[in-house]
């Protein structure tokens, strides 16, 4: 499987199955507790959007969750992290096929975070963006009691617009980097990802939060990818200016979010190296996953409470992991400062 871009420049394709879940079910699915199955990885940092919004606003037990494993091939993410390799609920062995039982001969990608209509076995939507969205507008009736408001009406304008220039830049900008395919496609991501992580760090120096003074979706779409910098983006996608611990705000604030519940609690280091060293044949044709980096200082004090802010406005923290979704230690900071 290639990803590098034969053309120079990395496009990614955004063609998703745009069907929403709404309360109001205009567009034939509604918000039911136990009808819906979200499908993740915790390697992919699109899908874990998904899997820190659900936590925060405690939709865990009306919105349940499969894991794929970390690696997948041209057909798609499977569940090999389950007994008999097949997810317990949907009975399926490859996400593929939920996909294939609503549109036979489906031809883009086979992509998570995807929501699986349990009654049917047929994908709903895997429109990733959206999907958090919705966690937070349209399933508000079964948020848990003291849930935060990631999306609050005075503040979309703003959201969105920092979300367009952190997607543009950041969260895309290291693929446009690592999947460059060739030298000045290369250079000019490069140049607008630090450019932008500047930006960021500006901003950031005086805030503790992206937009306002709690954790919004902006926080979340930003931390999914910084999270990922140092293990994977600046050695294997050549994104090495900087290490994310040598950006002092950036790495302050991706630490005082990591050490937040619903944040690093979810976080699968191990998952997320083995994903993108494995699968990235044509950029690590030798699918040598790297021991480091130290992991140890995710777990530091950061100082950003100095700034103020409240990480859950009005609301309060969520509880603690399920058995069944807890990240393994060993795959944690944990393990090291055990």
């Amino acid at each position: 499987m290639a990803y590098v871009s034969s053309s120079g420049e990395f496009t990614r394709d955004q063609r998703y199955i745009a069907t929403r879940i709404t309360a109001d079910g205009r567009d034939g699915f509604v918000v039911e507790p136990g009808r819906y199955r979200l499908v993740v990885s915790r390697a992919c940092p699109w899908a874990s959007r998904a899997v820190v919004v659900r936590r925060l606003l405690g939709l865990e037990t009306v919105l349940s969750m499969g894991i794929a494993g970390p690696t997948h091939d041209e057909r798609s993410w499977t569940f090999d992290l389950d007994p008999g390799g097949r997810d317990p609920v949907l009975g399926i062995e490859r996400l593929q096929e939920a996909y294939f039982a609503r549109f036979p001969g489906y031809d883009r990608g086979i992509t998570v975070p995807a929501i699986v209509d349990v009654r049917t076995g047929q994908v709903v939507t895997n429109d990733y963006a959206q999907i958090t969205l919705d966690m937070s507008t349209q399933w508000r009736a079964y948020h848990r009691p003291g849930a935060p408001d990631l999306y609050p009406e005075d503040l979309r304008a703003e959201i969105d617009q920092v979300n367009r220039v952190v997607f543009a830049d950041v969260n895309n900008g290291v693929y446009r980097c690592g999947f460059a395919g060739g030298q000045e496609a290369y250079e000019k991501a490069y140049g607008r990802l630090f450019a932008r992580l500047d930006w960021l760090s500006e901003r950031l120096a005086a805030s503790r939060y992206l937009v306002g003074d709690t954790i919004t979706e902006a926080d979340v779409r930003l931390f999914t990818t910084l999270v990922r910098f140092d293990p994977v983006y600046h050695g294997h996608f050549k994104c090495n200016r900087e290490k994310l611990s040598e950006m002092p705000v950036l790495w302050a604030y991706a630490r005082d979010l990591f050490q937040t519940p619903g944040f690093g609690d979810t976080v699968d280091f191990d998952h997320i190296k083995r994903h993108y060293y494995e699968v990235h044949r044509d950029i690590n044709p030798t699918g040598i996953v790297p021991a480091g980096p130290d992991l140890s200082g995710w777990l530091t004090p950061h100082g950003r409470e100095a700034l103020g802010g409240r990480p859950f406005g009005e609301g309060c923290e969520p509880g603690p992991l399920s058995e069944t979704e807890t990240v393994p230690v060993e795959h944690t900071p944990l393990a090291v400062a055990a």
